[in-house]
């Protein structure tokens, strides 16, 4: 295993999800250069993705021989095959065929996870909840092209953040409206997951559910994920936000089950997509009733603060970190928590 010195530098960072491929190179510790954000659709292959994003940094990216790539995808053998989409590669293979010493995939979720620690306070917005308790787990969940989970572990000194597909948990419903929701999607598609509806195909299902219910003026009887986000923002479309205010809804519960399955007293961050997007239609979606409605818990969850994350590229930090991690083995160290954060006033 070689040093985590300057002469690895610079690395190679990647966050690759359904849609989006995100790069950038560490020049030094914690500083990113040339970021840069390629349309999966647009390369048939991650190999050929970051080849061109290579070519394109020129002389620093011919340097290149460390990498670290976090995959919207279970990672636990060499091959990887992507679940929302069609890229798959052979871990091994990749590492050979760009000439790199070091090439580190992980999920992007574990990535992100592993960031939480080192996110200013300005970057996330408090959406309900109390303080932050100190050195405690927390949780991470973000809807996109497909639903993201990860946990953070304090663990001696550091943090082990959780490699999981928690996003793929079974749906449960809570109301009458919920119970009409997974008939809809099941006889569709059988099994209804978690990640099911809470995607940007899954907003789409629900507004095609409520639209199924609705008098035949209502508007189109389908409608895309952005076209359904922004007749929500505008205000003037009631169908689309009644399917956002459903989808944070059944968001505020998965959360709020993650929370007591860890523990969650260090707070819940929410990334991914569609939820950052939002602005104050999630502060003011039914998120975080949901979240409380927990019965004989509710006093429990009315403490854990819940968080918007807003940074761009947040899961780039986690990255940097998992790297250094692998290169030297050496225990992920606890960055400092801003204390604004701790004392719960973000946002």
């Amino acid at each position: 295993m070689v040093l985590d010195s300057a002469e690895t530098y610079p690395r190679l960072l990647g966050d690759v999800g359904g849609t989006n491929a995100r790069f950038a190179l560490e020049t030094a510790p914690h500083t990113v250069a040339q970021v840069a954000v390629l349309a999966t659709r647009d390369y048939p292959s991650l190999e050929a993705a970051m080849r061109s994003y290579l070519e394109r940094c020129g002389e620093l990216g011919a340097q290149v021989r460390h990498a670290a790539v976090g995959i919207a995808n279970p990672i636990y053998r060499d091959h990887v095959q992507m679940t929302n989409h069609s890229w798959q590669f052979s871990i091994a293979g990749m590492r050979r065929a760009l000439g790199l010493a070091t090439f580190l995939v992980i999920n992007d979720f574990t990535a992100l996870a592993y960031a939480l620690p080192q996110l200013p306070a300005g970057d996330l917005e408090q959406i309900g909840g109390g303080t932050v308790e100190h050195r405690s787990p927390r949780v991470l969940v973000g809807a996109g092209t497909g639903l993201g989970v990860s946990g953070l572990i304090p663990a001696g000194n550091g943090w082990v953040a959780l490699a999981g597909e928690g996003g793929h948990v079974s749906f449960a419903p809570v109301d009458d409206e919920q119970v009409a929701l997974w008939s809809f999607a099941r006889e569709r598609y059988g099994r209804v997951s978690a990640e099911r509806l809470l995607c940007g195909s899954g907003l789409e299902l629900i507004y095609e559910f409520l639209r199924s219910r609705a008098p035949s003026d209502a508007g189109p009887f389908k409608r895309s994920a952005p076209e359904i986000t922004a007749g929500a923002l505008d205000g003037d479309e009631s169908l689309s936000s009644h399917a956002v205010d459903l989808f944070c809804g059944l968001l505020g519960t998965v959360a709020s089950d993650l929370a007591l399955v860890l523990g969650a007293r260090g707070g819940v961050y929410i990334g991914g997509g569609i939820v950052p997007r939002l602005g104050p239609v999630f502060a003011r979606s039914p998120f975080r009733q949901r979240f409380e409605d927990k019965g004989r818990f509710a006093e429990y969850l009315a403490g854990v603060p819940t968080f918007v994350i807003r940074t761009s590229l947040p899961a780039l930090g986690g990255l940097s970190a998992a790297l250094s991690h692998h290169l030297t083995e050496a225990p992920l160290a606890q960055p400092p928590d801003n204390d604004a954060v701790e004392g719960g006033t973000a946002g």
